[in-house]
């Protein structure tokens, strides 16, 4: 009886786990997307990136067949001629969009849906991140399923022990020997049980730290307070500011700096009030760098300046402008506070333990970071590459406060690998025959279409040393 009632309890648990996960689903849809489509589509679904915005696209094509034709093989159905396709085209081009041959029916549905979910109530459900590609919702999940099956297996193993001394106990009366009574106290300690408890046991341990592992150093939606809050939103946004006129170094360099201070204060030098902080927040970038506003000139000899001639310097500054907002010919208590509040911020974002002075460079922290053992070029990506600064790092020009958009796992570059063509225009790409590589695709019994794309893959964009050497 204890045999079948297990069997019974399994057999139920993994009907109605396939039950479960059967079929398409807004868990697995937003694990695809974020693995095939959030590099150049809003997350939100309502906003233009890259590419357009997802939310309500079964409804705008009408036709689910020529929409998942469009998804595996977009440049195809254009070639088509399908009027949805061409009219596409003709707003993005020349961006190309990546081809998904391998997703099945069931993937592009799941995409679908986790679209329309996001789209239609944020997706509220599963919206709390804990690491790359998981949610609460998704880990509570997780855990219980992993914890039935290992309470099962473990009744699943104690059962078959428990069969196989009855079959012992069969083949000593066959011999004419006595039978041997255990009771499962003697089941649960015998070599047996125990050595299956500690596979069990290296094995989930193993995994975890595998897990644990790949995760280290992963810091996805990490969006860390900044010594100034600067809001691109604001500059590569609503004013437009090309990302590589302050990150300049990203088109030259491995690199990507930050930018150096002067940079800010090209436009700074005259631009001396914000529009959201007033004088709070630029008047750190002036305190830094010794630039008087109020004159207009930089402070000669300022590194040897003592706080107290900065403060005098920077609240007369603030408030001067405090009383010139409000028509006043002295501070009242509000623009006393105000002043003080903005000199204890100046002092908090400049001065710190590795510098201990108000003046020198500003010390912003740090969001993207590769591990030591992974190489990368901003340079060879974004002149070799031609790839578009929202590629990496997403619609950076929405942001009020920067975050890690991408994973940066490895995964997720190797995908970016086997999907971006080759631009083969660029003059560093002169010597090399594109031809060269379609022929030989070819070969391999690749179709016209497919030879005709050339990715990096095919040029060695997944040899081992590319990344780490």
């Amino acid at each position: 009886m204890l045999l079948k009632r297990i069997s019974w309890v399994f057999a139920l648990f993994m009907v109605a786990s396939v039950a479960l996960y059967a079929g398409p689903t807004k868990e697995a849809g937003k694990e695809l997307f974020t693995a095939n489509c959030a590099s150049c589509h809003a997350k939100n679904m309502k906003d233009k990136l890259t590419g357009p915005a997802l939310g309500g696209s079964q409804a705008r094509w009408g036709d689910d067949k020529a929409l998942y034709a469009w998804i595996r093989n977009s440049q195809a159905l254009i070639a088509s001629g399908h009027p949805r396709a061409v009219e596409l085209w003709n707003q993005y081009k020349p961006v190309l969009m990546n081809s998904f041959t391998s997703l099945k029916d069931d993937d592009i549905a799941s995409i679908l849906l986790y679209v329309e979910d996001v789209y239609v109530n944020g997706g509220k459900k599963t919206d709390v991140k804990l690491v790359e590609g998981e949610t609460k919702e998704e880990s509570d999940n997780s855990m219980w399923i992993f914890g039935g099956l290992a309470i099962l297996l473990g009744l699943l193993a104690f059962a078959l022990m428990r069969i196989i001394d009855h079959l012992g106990n069969v083949s000593r009366t066959a011999a004419g020997e006595a039978a041997v009574e255990r009771s499962w106290v003697h089941t649960l300690a015998s070599k047996g049980f125990v050595a299956f408890l500690v596979f069990a046991s290296t094995l989930i341990l193993g995994y975890k730290t595998v897990d644990n592992a790949t995760q280290m150093g992963r810091s996805q939606n990490y969006e860390p307070d900044q010594p100034i809050k600067f809001s691109h939103k604001l500059h590569a946004g609503l004013n437009k500011i090309e990302c590589q006129y302050c990150h300049d170094s990203a088109r030259r360099s491995k690199h990507s700096s930050i930018p150096g201070t002067n940079t800010c204060m090209n436009c700074h030098s005259a631009v001396k009030k914000g529009s959201q902080h007033g004088t709070a927040e630029l008047t750190k970038i002036f305190a830094s760098i010794g630039f008087d506003p109020i004159t207009g000139k930089y402070v000669d000899g300022y590194d040897n300046w003592s706080d107290a001639q900065i403060e005098d310097l920077y609240k007369k500054w603030i408030g001067q402008e405090y009383m010139s907002e409000k028509s006043l010919t002295a501070l009242d208590e509000a623009g006393k506070d105000l002043v003080q509040n903005q000199w204890d911020g100046i002092v908090a974002a400049l001065k710190n333990d590795s510098n201990g002075k108000i003046q020198g460079p500003i010390e912003w922290t740090r969001i993207h970071n590769l591990p030591d053992h992974a190489y990368f070029n901003h340079a060879q990506h974004v002149n070799i590459g031609q790839i578009a600064c929202q590629k990496c790092h997403g619609p950076v020009q929405e942001m009020e406060v920067v975050y890690q958009y991408s994973s940066l796992g490895m995964g997720w570059c190797i995908n970016c690998h086997r999907e971006t063509e080759v631009k083969f225009g660029n003059g560093f790409y002169k010597n090399y025959k594109s031809d060269y590589i379609k022929a030989h695709k070819k070969a391999l019994g690749k179709t016209d279409a497919e030879a005709e794309k050339v990715v990096v893959e095919d040029i060695g964009g997944l040899e081992c040393q590319k990344c780490h050497y």
